[in-house]
């Protein structure tokens, strides 16, 4: 058991090295660069720093299709760099996590070439063979309208090789017990230089059966247990973080009934139903996924977020509430992808209204769990729909008004930075918005720091208090006796409304968190209150003991 669950009252901060900040002016971020910016990390309040991948790779798939699982991709520095890096974490007190990629490699890593031009290698039963093409061979592809099937000829192995993804990204045979041996082996390597958990990527998909025969895969959970006992005996507070979009029912299997599992999961089916809420200002639909994701081991955590670097997935909704989504945030085709899913950055999505931004975060950061922020979000960055896919909401980070946004002094970077309309790293970087008190980059550290003396939402039992409207959620956090009220108007409108708050006295005094607004009850015992247009409160509940002692004070 991980002794002080350090993750369930954590504030995860996700980056790319290569779009950060780079420091040798070659055009690519770096870790020497993300180093000068730890500072700025710790002082937004950042406690856990999520790195996407940065191993050896061609990088046709953003670094996910890893050519070396021990080295670091020489354009963003060497090994030492990443333990320099890792130290510095340590010095401010905040973790690293790093993706882990292993239901795929590259199909120019040595294993694969290896596994390719040898029958007789033992890496051939590290990926999955078929001489030939499986009658289910269309089914099942990820990227729809971009891949055409999970099963590719290759010349030199004169057999078909299985890829989830693209083709140039062959799966490793997960069930081979020296491919799960491996994995271990890649985990232990990083843990020894500073990791304190692994973001592991498509999790279903690493570990379901594999192969020709198989038509239907079963996940063999088990291994996910193999895995948590290697870090727990290894190092005793790493976590994995599991990307896993799976329907309510099934996350238990995932984290295990007793937590032995996986520590943490994305929450994708409330995030999908979050934005559901938001684009129609009902939130019945967001009340129903969080009751159906509520039971979960007291180990466990759910990771809760806004948009990350995939598009926004809405393939659990149903096609009304889809169409309702696509029509306020994607109504452009060219801002859709793969059939079921948004590219878009969060801003652009809720058109700079930062009444809206506003709403979208305080509802991300007073979810149960615990909140995970994309990097730029904090700024409000833009996207650029002229890149392809999934790249468009990958643009580097916007510091200044400097040449190329302050990330880099080449002409040429990684990505071309955000340079024109409305979301142009001249109206929107870092450094203006550090000088301004109301900026959202400063209201986001007020509200991080707040998250973090609520323990009661990362660690406490929630409920919904009836508000009289659909339009406006309440949820009250119990925990250790400590009691919090959070409060969302998810329209455009005003709202009035009433709350009958349980806090286990006859009478009690709603102390707003984030202002003087403080709320007393009526002779009744309710609370009325009027929230503005897409406003939000978060309250401590407090009982009249608690007024007496501050009237005296």
């Amino acid at each position: 058991m991980i002794n002080d669950l350090w993750y369930k009252n954590a504030v995860i901060y996700c980056l790319s090295v290569a779009t950060y900040m780079d420091a040798n002016g070659d055009g690519v971020g770096d870790f020497q660069g993300l180093m000068r910016r730890l500072d700025y990390l710790q002082g937004i309040g950042v406690t856990a720093i999520w790195l996407m991948p940065f191993q050896p790779s061609p990088c046709k798939d953003d670094g996910y299709d890893v050519a070396d699982y021990y080295g670091v991709d020489p354009r963003y520095g060497t090994l030492g760099d990443f333990v320099e890096f890792a130290h510095g974490c340590k010095q401010r007190g905040m973790r690293v996590l790093i993706d882990l990629v292993v239901n795929h490699t590259s199909n120019e890593h040595p294993w694969f070439q290896e596994s390719r031009r040898d029958p007789q290698s033992k890496y051939r039963d590290w990926y999955v063979w078929s001489k030939k093409k499986p009658k289910h061979a269309e089914s099942g592809v990820v990227f729809p309208g971009v891949q055409k099937s999970t099963w590719d000829y290759d010349e030199i192995a004169r057999a078909y090789y299985f890829h989830r993804f693209y083709d140039f990204q062959p799966d490793l045979n997960t069930s081979n017990p020296e491919v799960q041996a491996e994995i271990l082996k890649i985990m232990g390597f990083w843990l020894q230089l500073g990791v304190s958990g692994f973001r592991m990527d498509a999790v279903p998909f690493v570990i379901a059966q594999k192969g020709a025969s198989v038509a239907k895969p079963e996940e063999q959970y088990d291994m996910l247990r193999t895995f948590s006992q290697f870090l727990i005996w290894r190092d005793g507070e790493a976590i994995i973080l599991a990307e896993a979009n799976v329907l309510p029912g099934t996350d238990m299997k995932y984290f295990g009934s007793a937590g032995e599992r996986v520590q943490m999961m994305f929450n994708f089916d409330v995030n999908q139903h979050l934005f559901c809420a938001l684009a129609t200002g009902d939130c019945r639909a967001l009340v129903k996924a969080m009751r159906a994701t509520k039971s979960r081991p007291a180990s466990a955590q759910w990771g809760q977020f806004l948009r990350n670097h995939d598009e926004l997935d809405l393939g659990r909704l149903e096609d009304k509430q889809r169409e309702a989504v696509f029509a306020a945030f994607g109504p452009d085709p060219d801002m859709q992808l793969y059939q079921r899913g948004i590219r878009r950055r969060l801003a652009p999505m809720l058109q700079g209204d930062r009444r809206r931004l506003e709403l979208a975060y305080s509802l991300m950061m007073t979810l149960p769990g615990t909140p995970v922020i994309r990097y730029g979000d904090e700024i409000g960055m833009g996207d650029n729909l002229k890149l392809p896919e999934r790249n468009c909401a990958r643009t580097p980070m916007q510091w200044s008004t400097e040449p190329n946004a302050g990330f880099t002094k080449s002409d040429k970077p990684v990505l071309p930075i955000i340079s024109s309309g409305p979301y142009s790293f001249e109206h929107v970087n870092v450094a203006d918005q550090r000088r301004d008190p109301n900026s959202l980059l400063n209201w986001m550290e007020r509200m991080i720091r707040m998250r973090k003396e609520v323990p009661e939402i990362g660690w406490g039992d929630f409920s919904f208090i009836p508000s009289g409207t659909p339009q406006v959620l309440a949820m009250q956090y119990d925990w250790r006796n400590n009691r919090v009220l959070c409060v969302h108007n998810l329209t455009g409108e005003p709202r009035e409304i009433s709350l009958l708050v349980n806090s286990g006295e006859e009478n009690c005094v709603l102390t707003n968190l984030l202002s003087a607004d403080h709320s007393q009850p009526d002779d009744s015992g309710r609370h009325w209150m009027l929230l503005e247009p897409y406003g939000y409160r978060w309250f401590r509940v407090c009982g009249l003991d608690y007024l007496l002692k501050r009237s005296t004070v």
